[in-house]
């Protein structure tokens, strides 16, 4: 996915020029002729840099600046004029400007000034670990949770991970994983919940030949398979106590017998286990192995739900864009203002797997180049909710559901009657005949 540049300048034909070169060189780029045309595409979209003329039909490069700055702090925004001066340039970079450059331009030189100032920003965000071993977040939770895994990885610990459904759990115990000495040996995740009891222990400890009706030869279990490397136990709390016992013997013996086996096998692995439970209260309740809690519980970490770290949100939408524009062959470069707002304001009780799942969708249903609100799954925009209104129990009045309908989208639109038809599918005279039957047109 490209790098996304916003040029505003008032002169069609540096407009054009300008647009072609960047493109050439592999950029996407939006242009704005006015103050006003370039505030909203702002609003909009997010840039990786914006390229803006000093003066402007309806004001100022500076004063774009200056709106710019008070939500974004990062972004480059370089002026350019024709009206070089010193004093020119000392304001522009007092405003917050990145760099000034004087007409004429030198295409070449614009490039290399772009190229700069977007590495420099990466670097930062590089610097700033907005991504620590495949785990995304910028948030003082997820910088602690980074500083943690650090710590834990040097150590040969048996790891607790706890958290909600959907957080991240496994991730964390494969950044451990990465960062360990035993990084390059087997990484193997056993989800505990999703295997049969019965199946069990074949499936942790391996069989030998003829142990069972169709063991035709020895199969190694996932202790086996792991090696030197690193076993994730996901989902802990939902094993019996039949299965807890067993386990909590392996962990202290460091050694477990194949199914029909009589030779011990040694444990080599690392022990990571995950739960989304609270395993006190289940030992309290008799429903967990006080001892083998105490035995997995040597190091704990805890991943924090996506609605106490909501500033990773518009980072995180980011990541599964560019995974699922990759996946689907499309070449969607942003996700608009509104959706992002959208984003931020819902609960998000199913975590980042939830957040994951919405924008696969979103990108699925786009046919454009940013994502829109009507591209997020309705229980998230809260469309669910709006189609209840107009649920009705017994007699349905046609007429009184075409009036709260077009009422509902009038109020969306901030009564804009265009927007509206266009919404409607229907022409604004067709809309303003019907306004006028249900006494919604507005008297000035």
């Amino acid at each position: 996915m490209g790098y996304r540049v916003l040029l505003i300048d008032d002169e069609e034909s540096i407009l054009k020029v300008i647009k072609k070169f960047l493109e050439d060189k592999g950029f996407y780029v939006d242009t704005a002729k006015t103050k006003s045309q370039a505030l909203n595409q702002i609003s909009r979209c997010n840039y990786s840099i914006i390229l803006s003329d000093f003066r402007l039909p309806d004001g100022t490069g500076i004063d774009i600046l200056e709106d710019f700055r008070k939500r974004d702090k990062e972004t480059p925004f370089v002026i350019i004029t024709a009206y070089g001066s010193i004093n020119g340039a000392v304001e522009a970079i007092q405003k917050g400007a990145s760099h000034y450059i004087a007409k004429p331009i030198d295409a070449e030189n614009l490039l290399k000034i772009i190229q700069f100032l977007i590495q420099k920003k990466e670097k930062k965000g590089f610097d700033s670990k907005e991504e620590f071993a495949g785990i995304i977040g910028r948030s003082p939770l997820m910088r602690e949770l980074f500083k943690e895994i650090d710590i834990v990885s040097k150590s040969e610990s048996t790891v607790l991970i706890e958290g909600e459904s959907g957080t991240g759990k496994e991730l964390v115990a494969k950044a451990i994983h990465k960062l360990s000495k035993r990084k390059d040996k087997p990484f193997v995740a056993v989800n505990c919940s999703a295997i049969p009891v019965e199946l069990f222990e074949n499936e942790l400890f391996g069989h030998e030949k003829g142990a069972y009706t169709g063991a035709v030869g020895q199969g190694k279990g996932k202790i086996e398979l792991a090696g030197e490397g690193t076993l994730f136990l996901d989902e802990i709390g939902e094993l019996d106590l039949v299965l807890q016992a067993k386990l909590l013997r392996v962990l202290q013996e460091k050694e477990f017998y194949r199914l029909g086996g009589s030779k011990t096998v040694p444990v080599k692995c690392r022990i990571i286990a995950a739960t989304n439970r609270d395993l006190e209260k289940m030992v309290s309740e008799g429903k967990f192995r006080e001892d083998l809690f105490y035995r997995i519980n040597v190091v704990h970490l805890k991943v924090p739900p996506l609605r106490a770290r909501k500033e990773d949100i518009p980072l995180l939408a980011k990541h599964f864009l560019k995974k699922y524009s990759e996946i689907n062959g499309k070449n969607i470069l942003d996700i608009d203002r509104e959706a992002v707002e959208i984003l931020m304001n819902y609960e998000w009780k199913g975590n980042v797997r939830e957040l994951e799942n919405a924008i696969e969708r979103a990108v699925v249903m786009c046919q454009q180049d940013i994502i829109l609100p009507e591209h997020l799954p309705p229980r998230i925009t809260g469309a669910d909710k709006r189609k209840d209104e107009y649920d009705f129990s017994g007699e349905i009045n046609l007429l009184e559901l075409e009036k709260k309908v077009i009422l509902k989208v009038l109020e969306e639109t901030g009564w804009n009657q265009t927007k509206t038809a266009e919404k409607l599918g229907i022409s604004r005279k067709q809309l303003r005949t019907k306004m006028k039957n249900f006494g919604l047109l507005r008297t000035s």
